[in-house]
């Protein structure tokens, strides 16, 4: 067998070493901005006991850029703190914005049914119910591909905004249905277009901000989703008052067109706002662009997206697909999903009260009010602790009581509570829950693109079925609706168990210094948290 000093290859603390030069001279790590030449010394990470084995992924080993190693820890603390508000002032406004028109689109159609389209279109049956399952079909479908498709062009800026000008028109031209044929087209169209914004901004999310901002900054963003549901409830209830039969048009009809537009219009002032990802930003400085790069890499131990020609759609998916952690994921976030299909149907349900239309409307208001709140609060707290699991379990086993009251009783009060702790019950946790998937499979993007479009379209699956639990003749009560969603919050429950039990087992093995697919071991990373002591898998 050829020595060490006969290949030319070196062992190191951390695995094998490549090196042109001999043992005793210094190797010097290139920038990480000069991507186009070959670094001097690259770091294989063995994943076999043969050292030999030349088919092994080398790993970069690379030092920070003179911008950032330069600077003092007190100012690169006061920089990185700039630098974080710049970029939220500058991503999250524009991307609350836009989800909080994406939701509003996707389920004004429960509270146009307040507004006079079930009677107006002869919906019979469960025709109606039909018309807002079948949404998740397209929706499903295209969530994959559209992430993959994103993270390949590497623009969000462009891509996200024409997205939402496409599903504004369709949205607006649902004003147009003459029939259940017409609407059916319509909603599964907007599905399909729709699919694309979620799925991306999580991703566009996790291209920015290190492990422990994400949660928070998930929960802001889907706080644009609560406050579709406060607003959904007011504007409806505005128009059915103050605008059926203008223009010949029932007060349903006006809702679609009123929304469409300002989704259309919202959309052209994201081409002027969204960036793309930090190392292809063009609205940071060279310091700034330098420090956002870098403090990403220092968290997860590796460079993140760094040009098209690295993104393939099908290794990122082959990769998300065969870690098991994604499939845990994925039954956490179905469930939860299925517990919250409540809110497609929520105005219904409140209707059951017993009170007018626009007074049911007004109150759909308060549990999303109550929802803003507690989610902000717990993934304000998840990130300030850097723990996931309580704050994803304790606020289900509010959920629980609440579907168990709602099926047990036909009392006002008790059911009014029950749909307060419904809302903030199953999405104060879900947004938590969300951040978790970024947080357990944080590299490579492709990975996380394909994972995160993966996890969101089977998640939504369940609201193709759910619809149909809640037709009118099972209320005031719907006991087989709450009685599944009690059910499938419980199983998010166990399931968030499981895969807290297994981030805890691949910890252990890393703290033992085995290998880990997915994780960064010690020495192997960029320098920062991740060389110095492993890259963790958050709990």
């Amino acid at each position: 067998m050829a020595t060490p000093h006969q290949t030319g290859k070196y062992y190191g603390p951390g695995g094998l070493w490549k090196s042109k030069k001999k043992p005793n001279e210094a190797a010097v790590p290139e920038s990480p901005f000069r991507n186009d030449e070959k670094l001097d010394v690259e770091h294989v990470s063995n994943t076999s006991l043969d050292p030999t084995d030349a088919s092994q992924p080398a790993r970069r080993r690379r030092e920070a850029p003179p911008l950032v190693r330069d600077l003092a820890p007190e100012e690169r603390a006061r920089l990185e703190k700039v630098l974080v508000k710049k970029i939220d002032l500058r991503l999250l406004p524009m991307l609350i914005l836009m989800y909080l028109m994406n939701y509003l689109d996707r389920n004004n159609i429960a509270a146009a049914r307040l507004a006079g389209l079930e009677d107006e279109l002869g919906l019979t049956g469960t025709q109606y119910l039909t018309c807002v399952s079948i949404l998740f079909v397209g929706y499903i479908l295209m969530q994959v591909p559209s992430n993959l498709f994103m993270n390949k062009i590497g623009k969000p800026s462009l891509y996200l905004p024409t997205c939402m000008v496409v599903w504004g028109v369709i949205s607006a031209a649902t004003a147009a249905a003459e029939s259940f044929g017409g609407l059916v087209a319509i909603r599964f169209f907007l599905g399909f277009v729709e699919a694309a914004y979620f799925p991306g901004c999580l991703f566009l999310l996790s291209s920015w901000y290190t492990r422990k901002e994400l949660g928070f900054r998930t929960a802001i963003l889907y706080s644009g989703s609560l406050m579709s549901g406060a607003f959904s409830g007011l504007i409806t209830a505005g128009i059915t008052g103050g605008m059926d039969g203008k223009q010949g048009l029932r007060a349903w009809r006006w809702l679609f067109i009123i929304e469409g537009v300002i989704t259309i219009a919202i959309a052209f002032a994201a081409y002027f706002i969204l960036p793309d990802f930090p190392r292809t930003t063009t609205w940071l400085t060279e310091n700034e662009r330098q420090l956002a790069v870098w403090r990403l890499d220092e968290d997860i131990g590796e460079d993140d997206w760094t040009g098209s020609q690295n993104q393939t759609f099908w290794h990122g998916m082959k990769l998300a697909f065969q870690d098991i952690k994604m499939w845990n994921l994925m039954v956490l976030l179905f469930c939860f999903v299925a517990s919250g299909t409540v809110t497609n149907l929520f105005p219904t349900i409140v209707g059951t009260l017993g009170y007018s239309n626009i007074n049911s409307l007004l109150l759909t208001v308060p549990p999303y009010v109550l929802g803003v709140i507690t989610t902000f609060l717990n993934s304000w707290h998840a990130d300030r602790t850097g723990e996931r699991y309580f704050h994803i379990t304790l606020p289900l086993y509010f959920a629980v009581i609440a579907f168990i009251i709602a099926a047990a009783t036909i009392k006002t009060a008790p059911r009014y509570l029950a749909m307060m702790l419904m809302i903030p019950g199953v999405y104060t946790g879900y947004v938590v829950a969300l951040a978790w998937i970024s947080n357990t499979l944080p590299r490579p993007p492709a990975k996380r693109a394909a994972a995160l479009a993966a996890i969101n379209a089977v998640s939504n699956a369940s609201s193709i079925y759910a619809s149909y639990m809640y037709p009118k003749s099972a209320g005031p009560r719907y006991v087989v609706a709450m009685s599944v969603n009690c059910v499938t919050a419980f199983i998010a429950i166990v399931a968030a168990t499981v895969l807290r039990f297994t981030l805890v087992h691949l910890n252990k093995k890393l703290d033992r210094g085995e290998v880990v697919v997915g994780a960064v071991a010690v020495g192997e990373a960029v320098p920062g948290e991740a060389a110095r002591k492993g890259f963790r898998f958050v709990l």
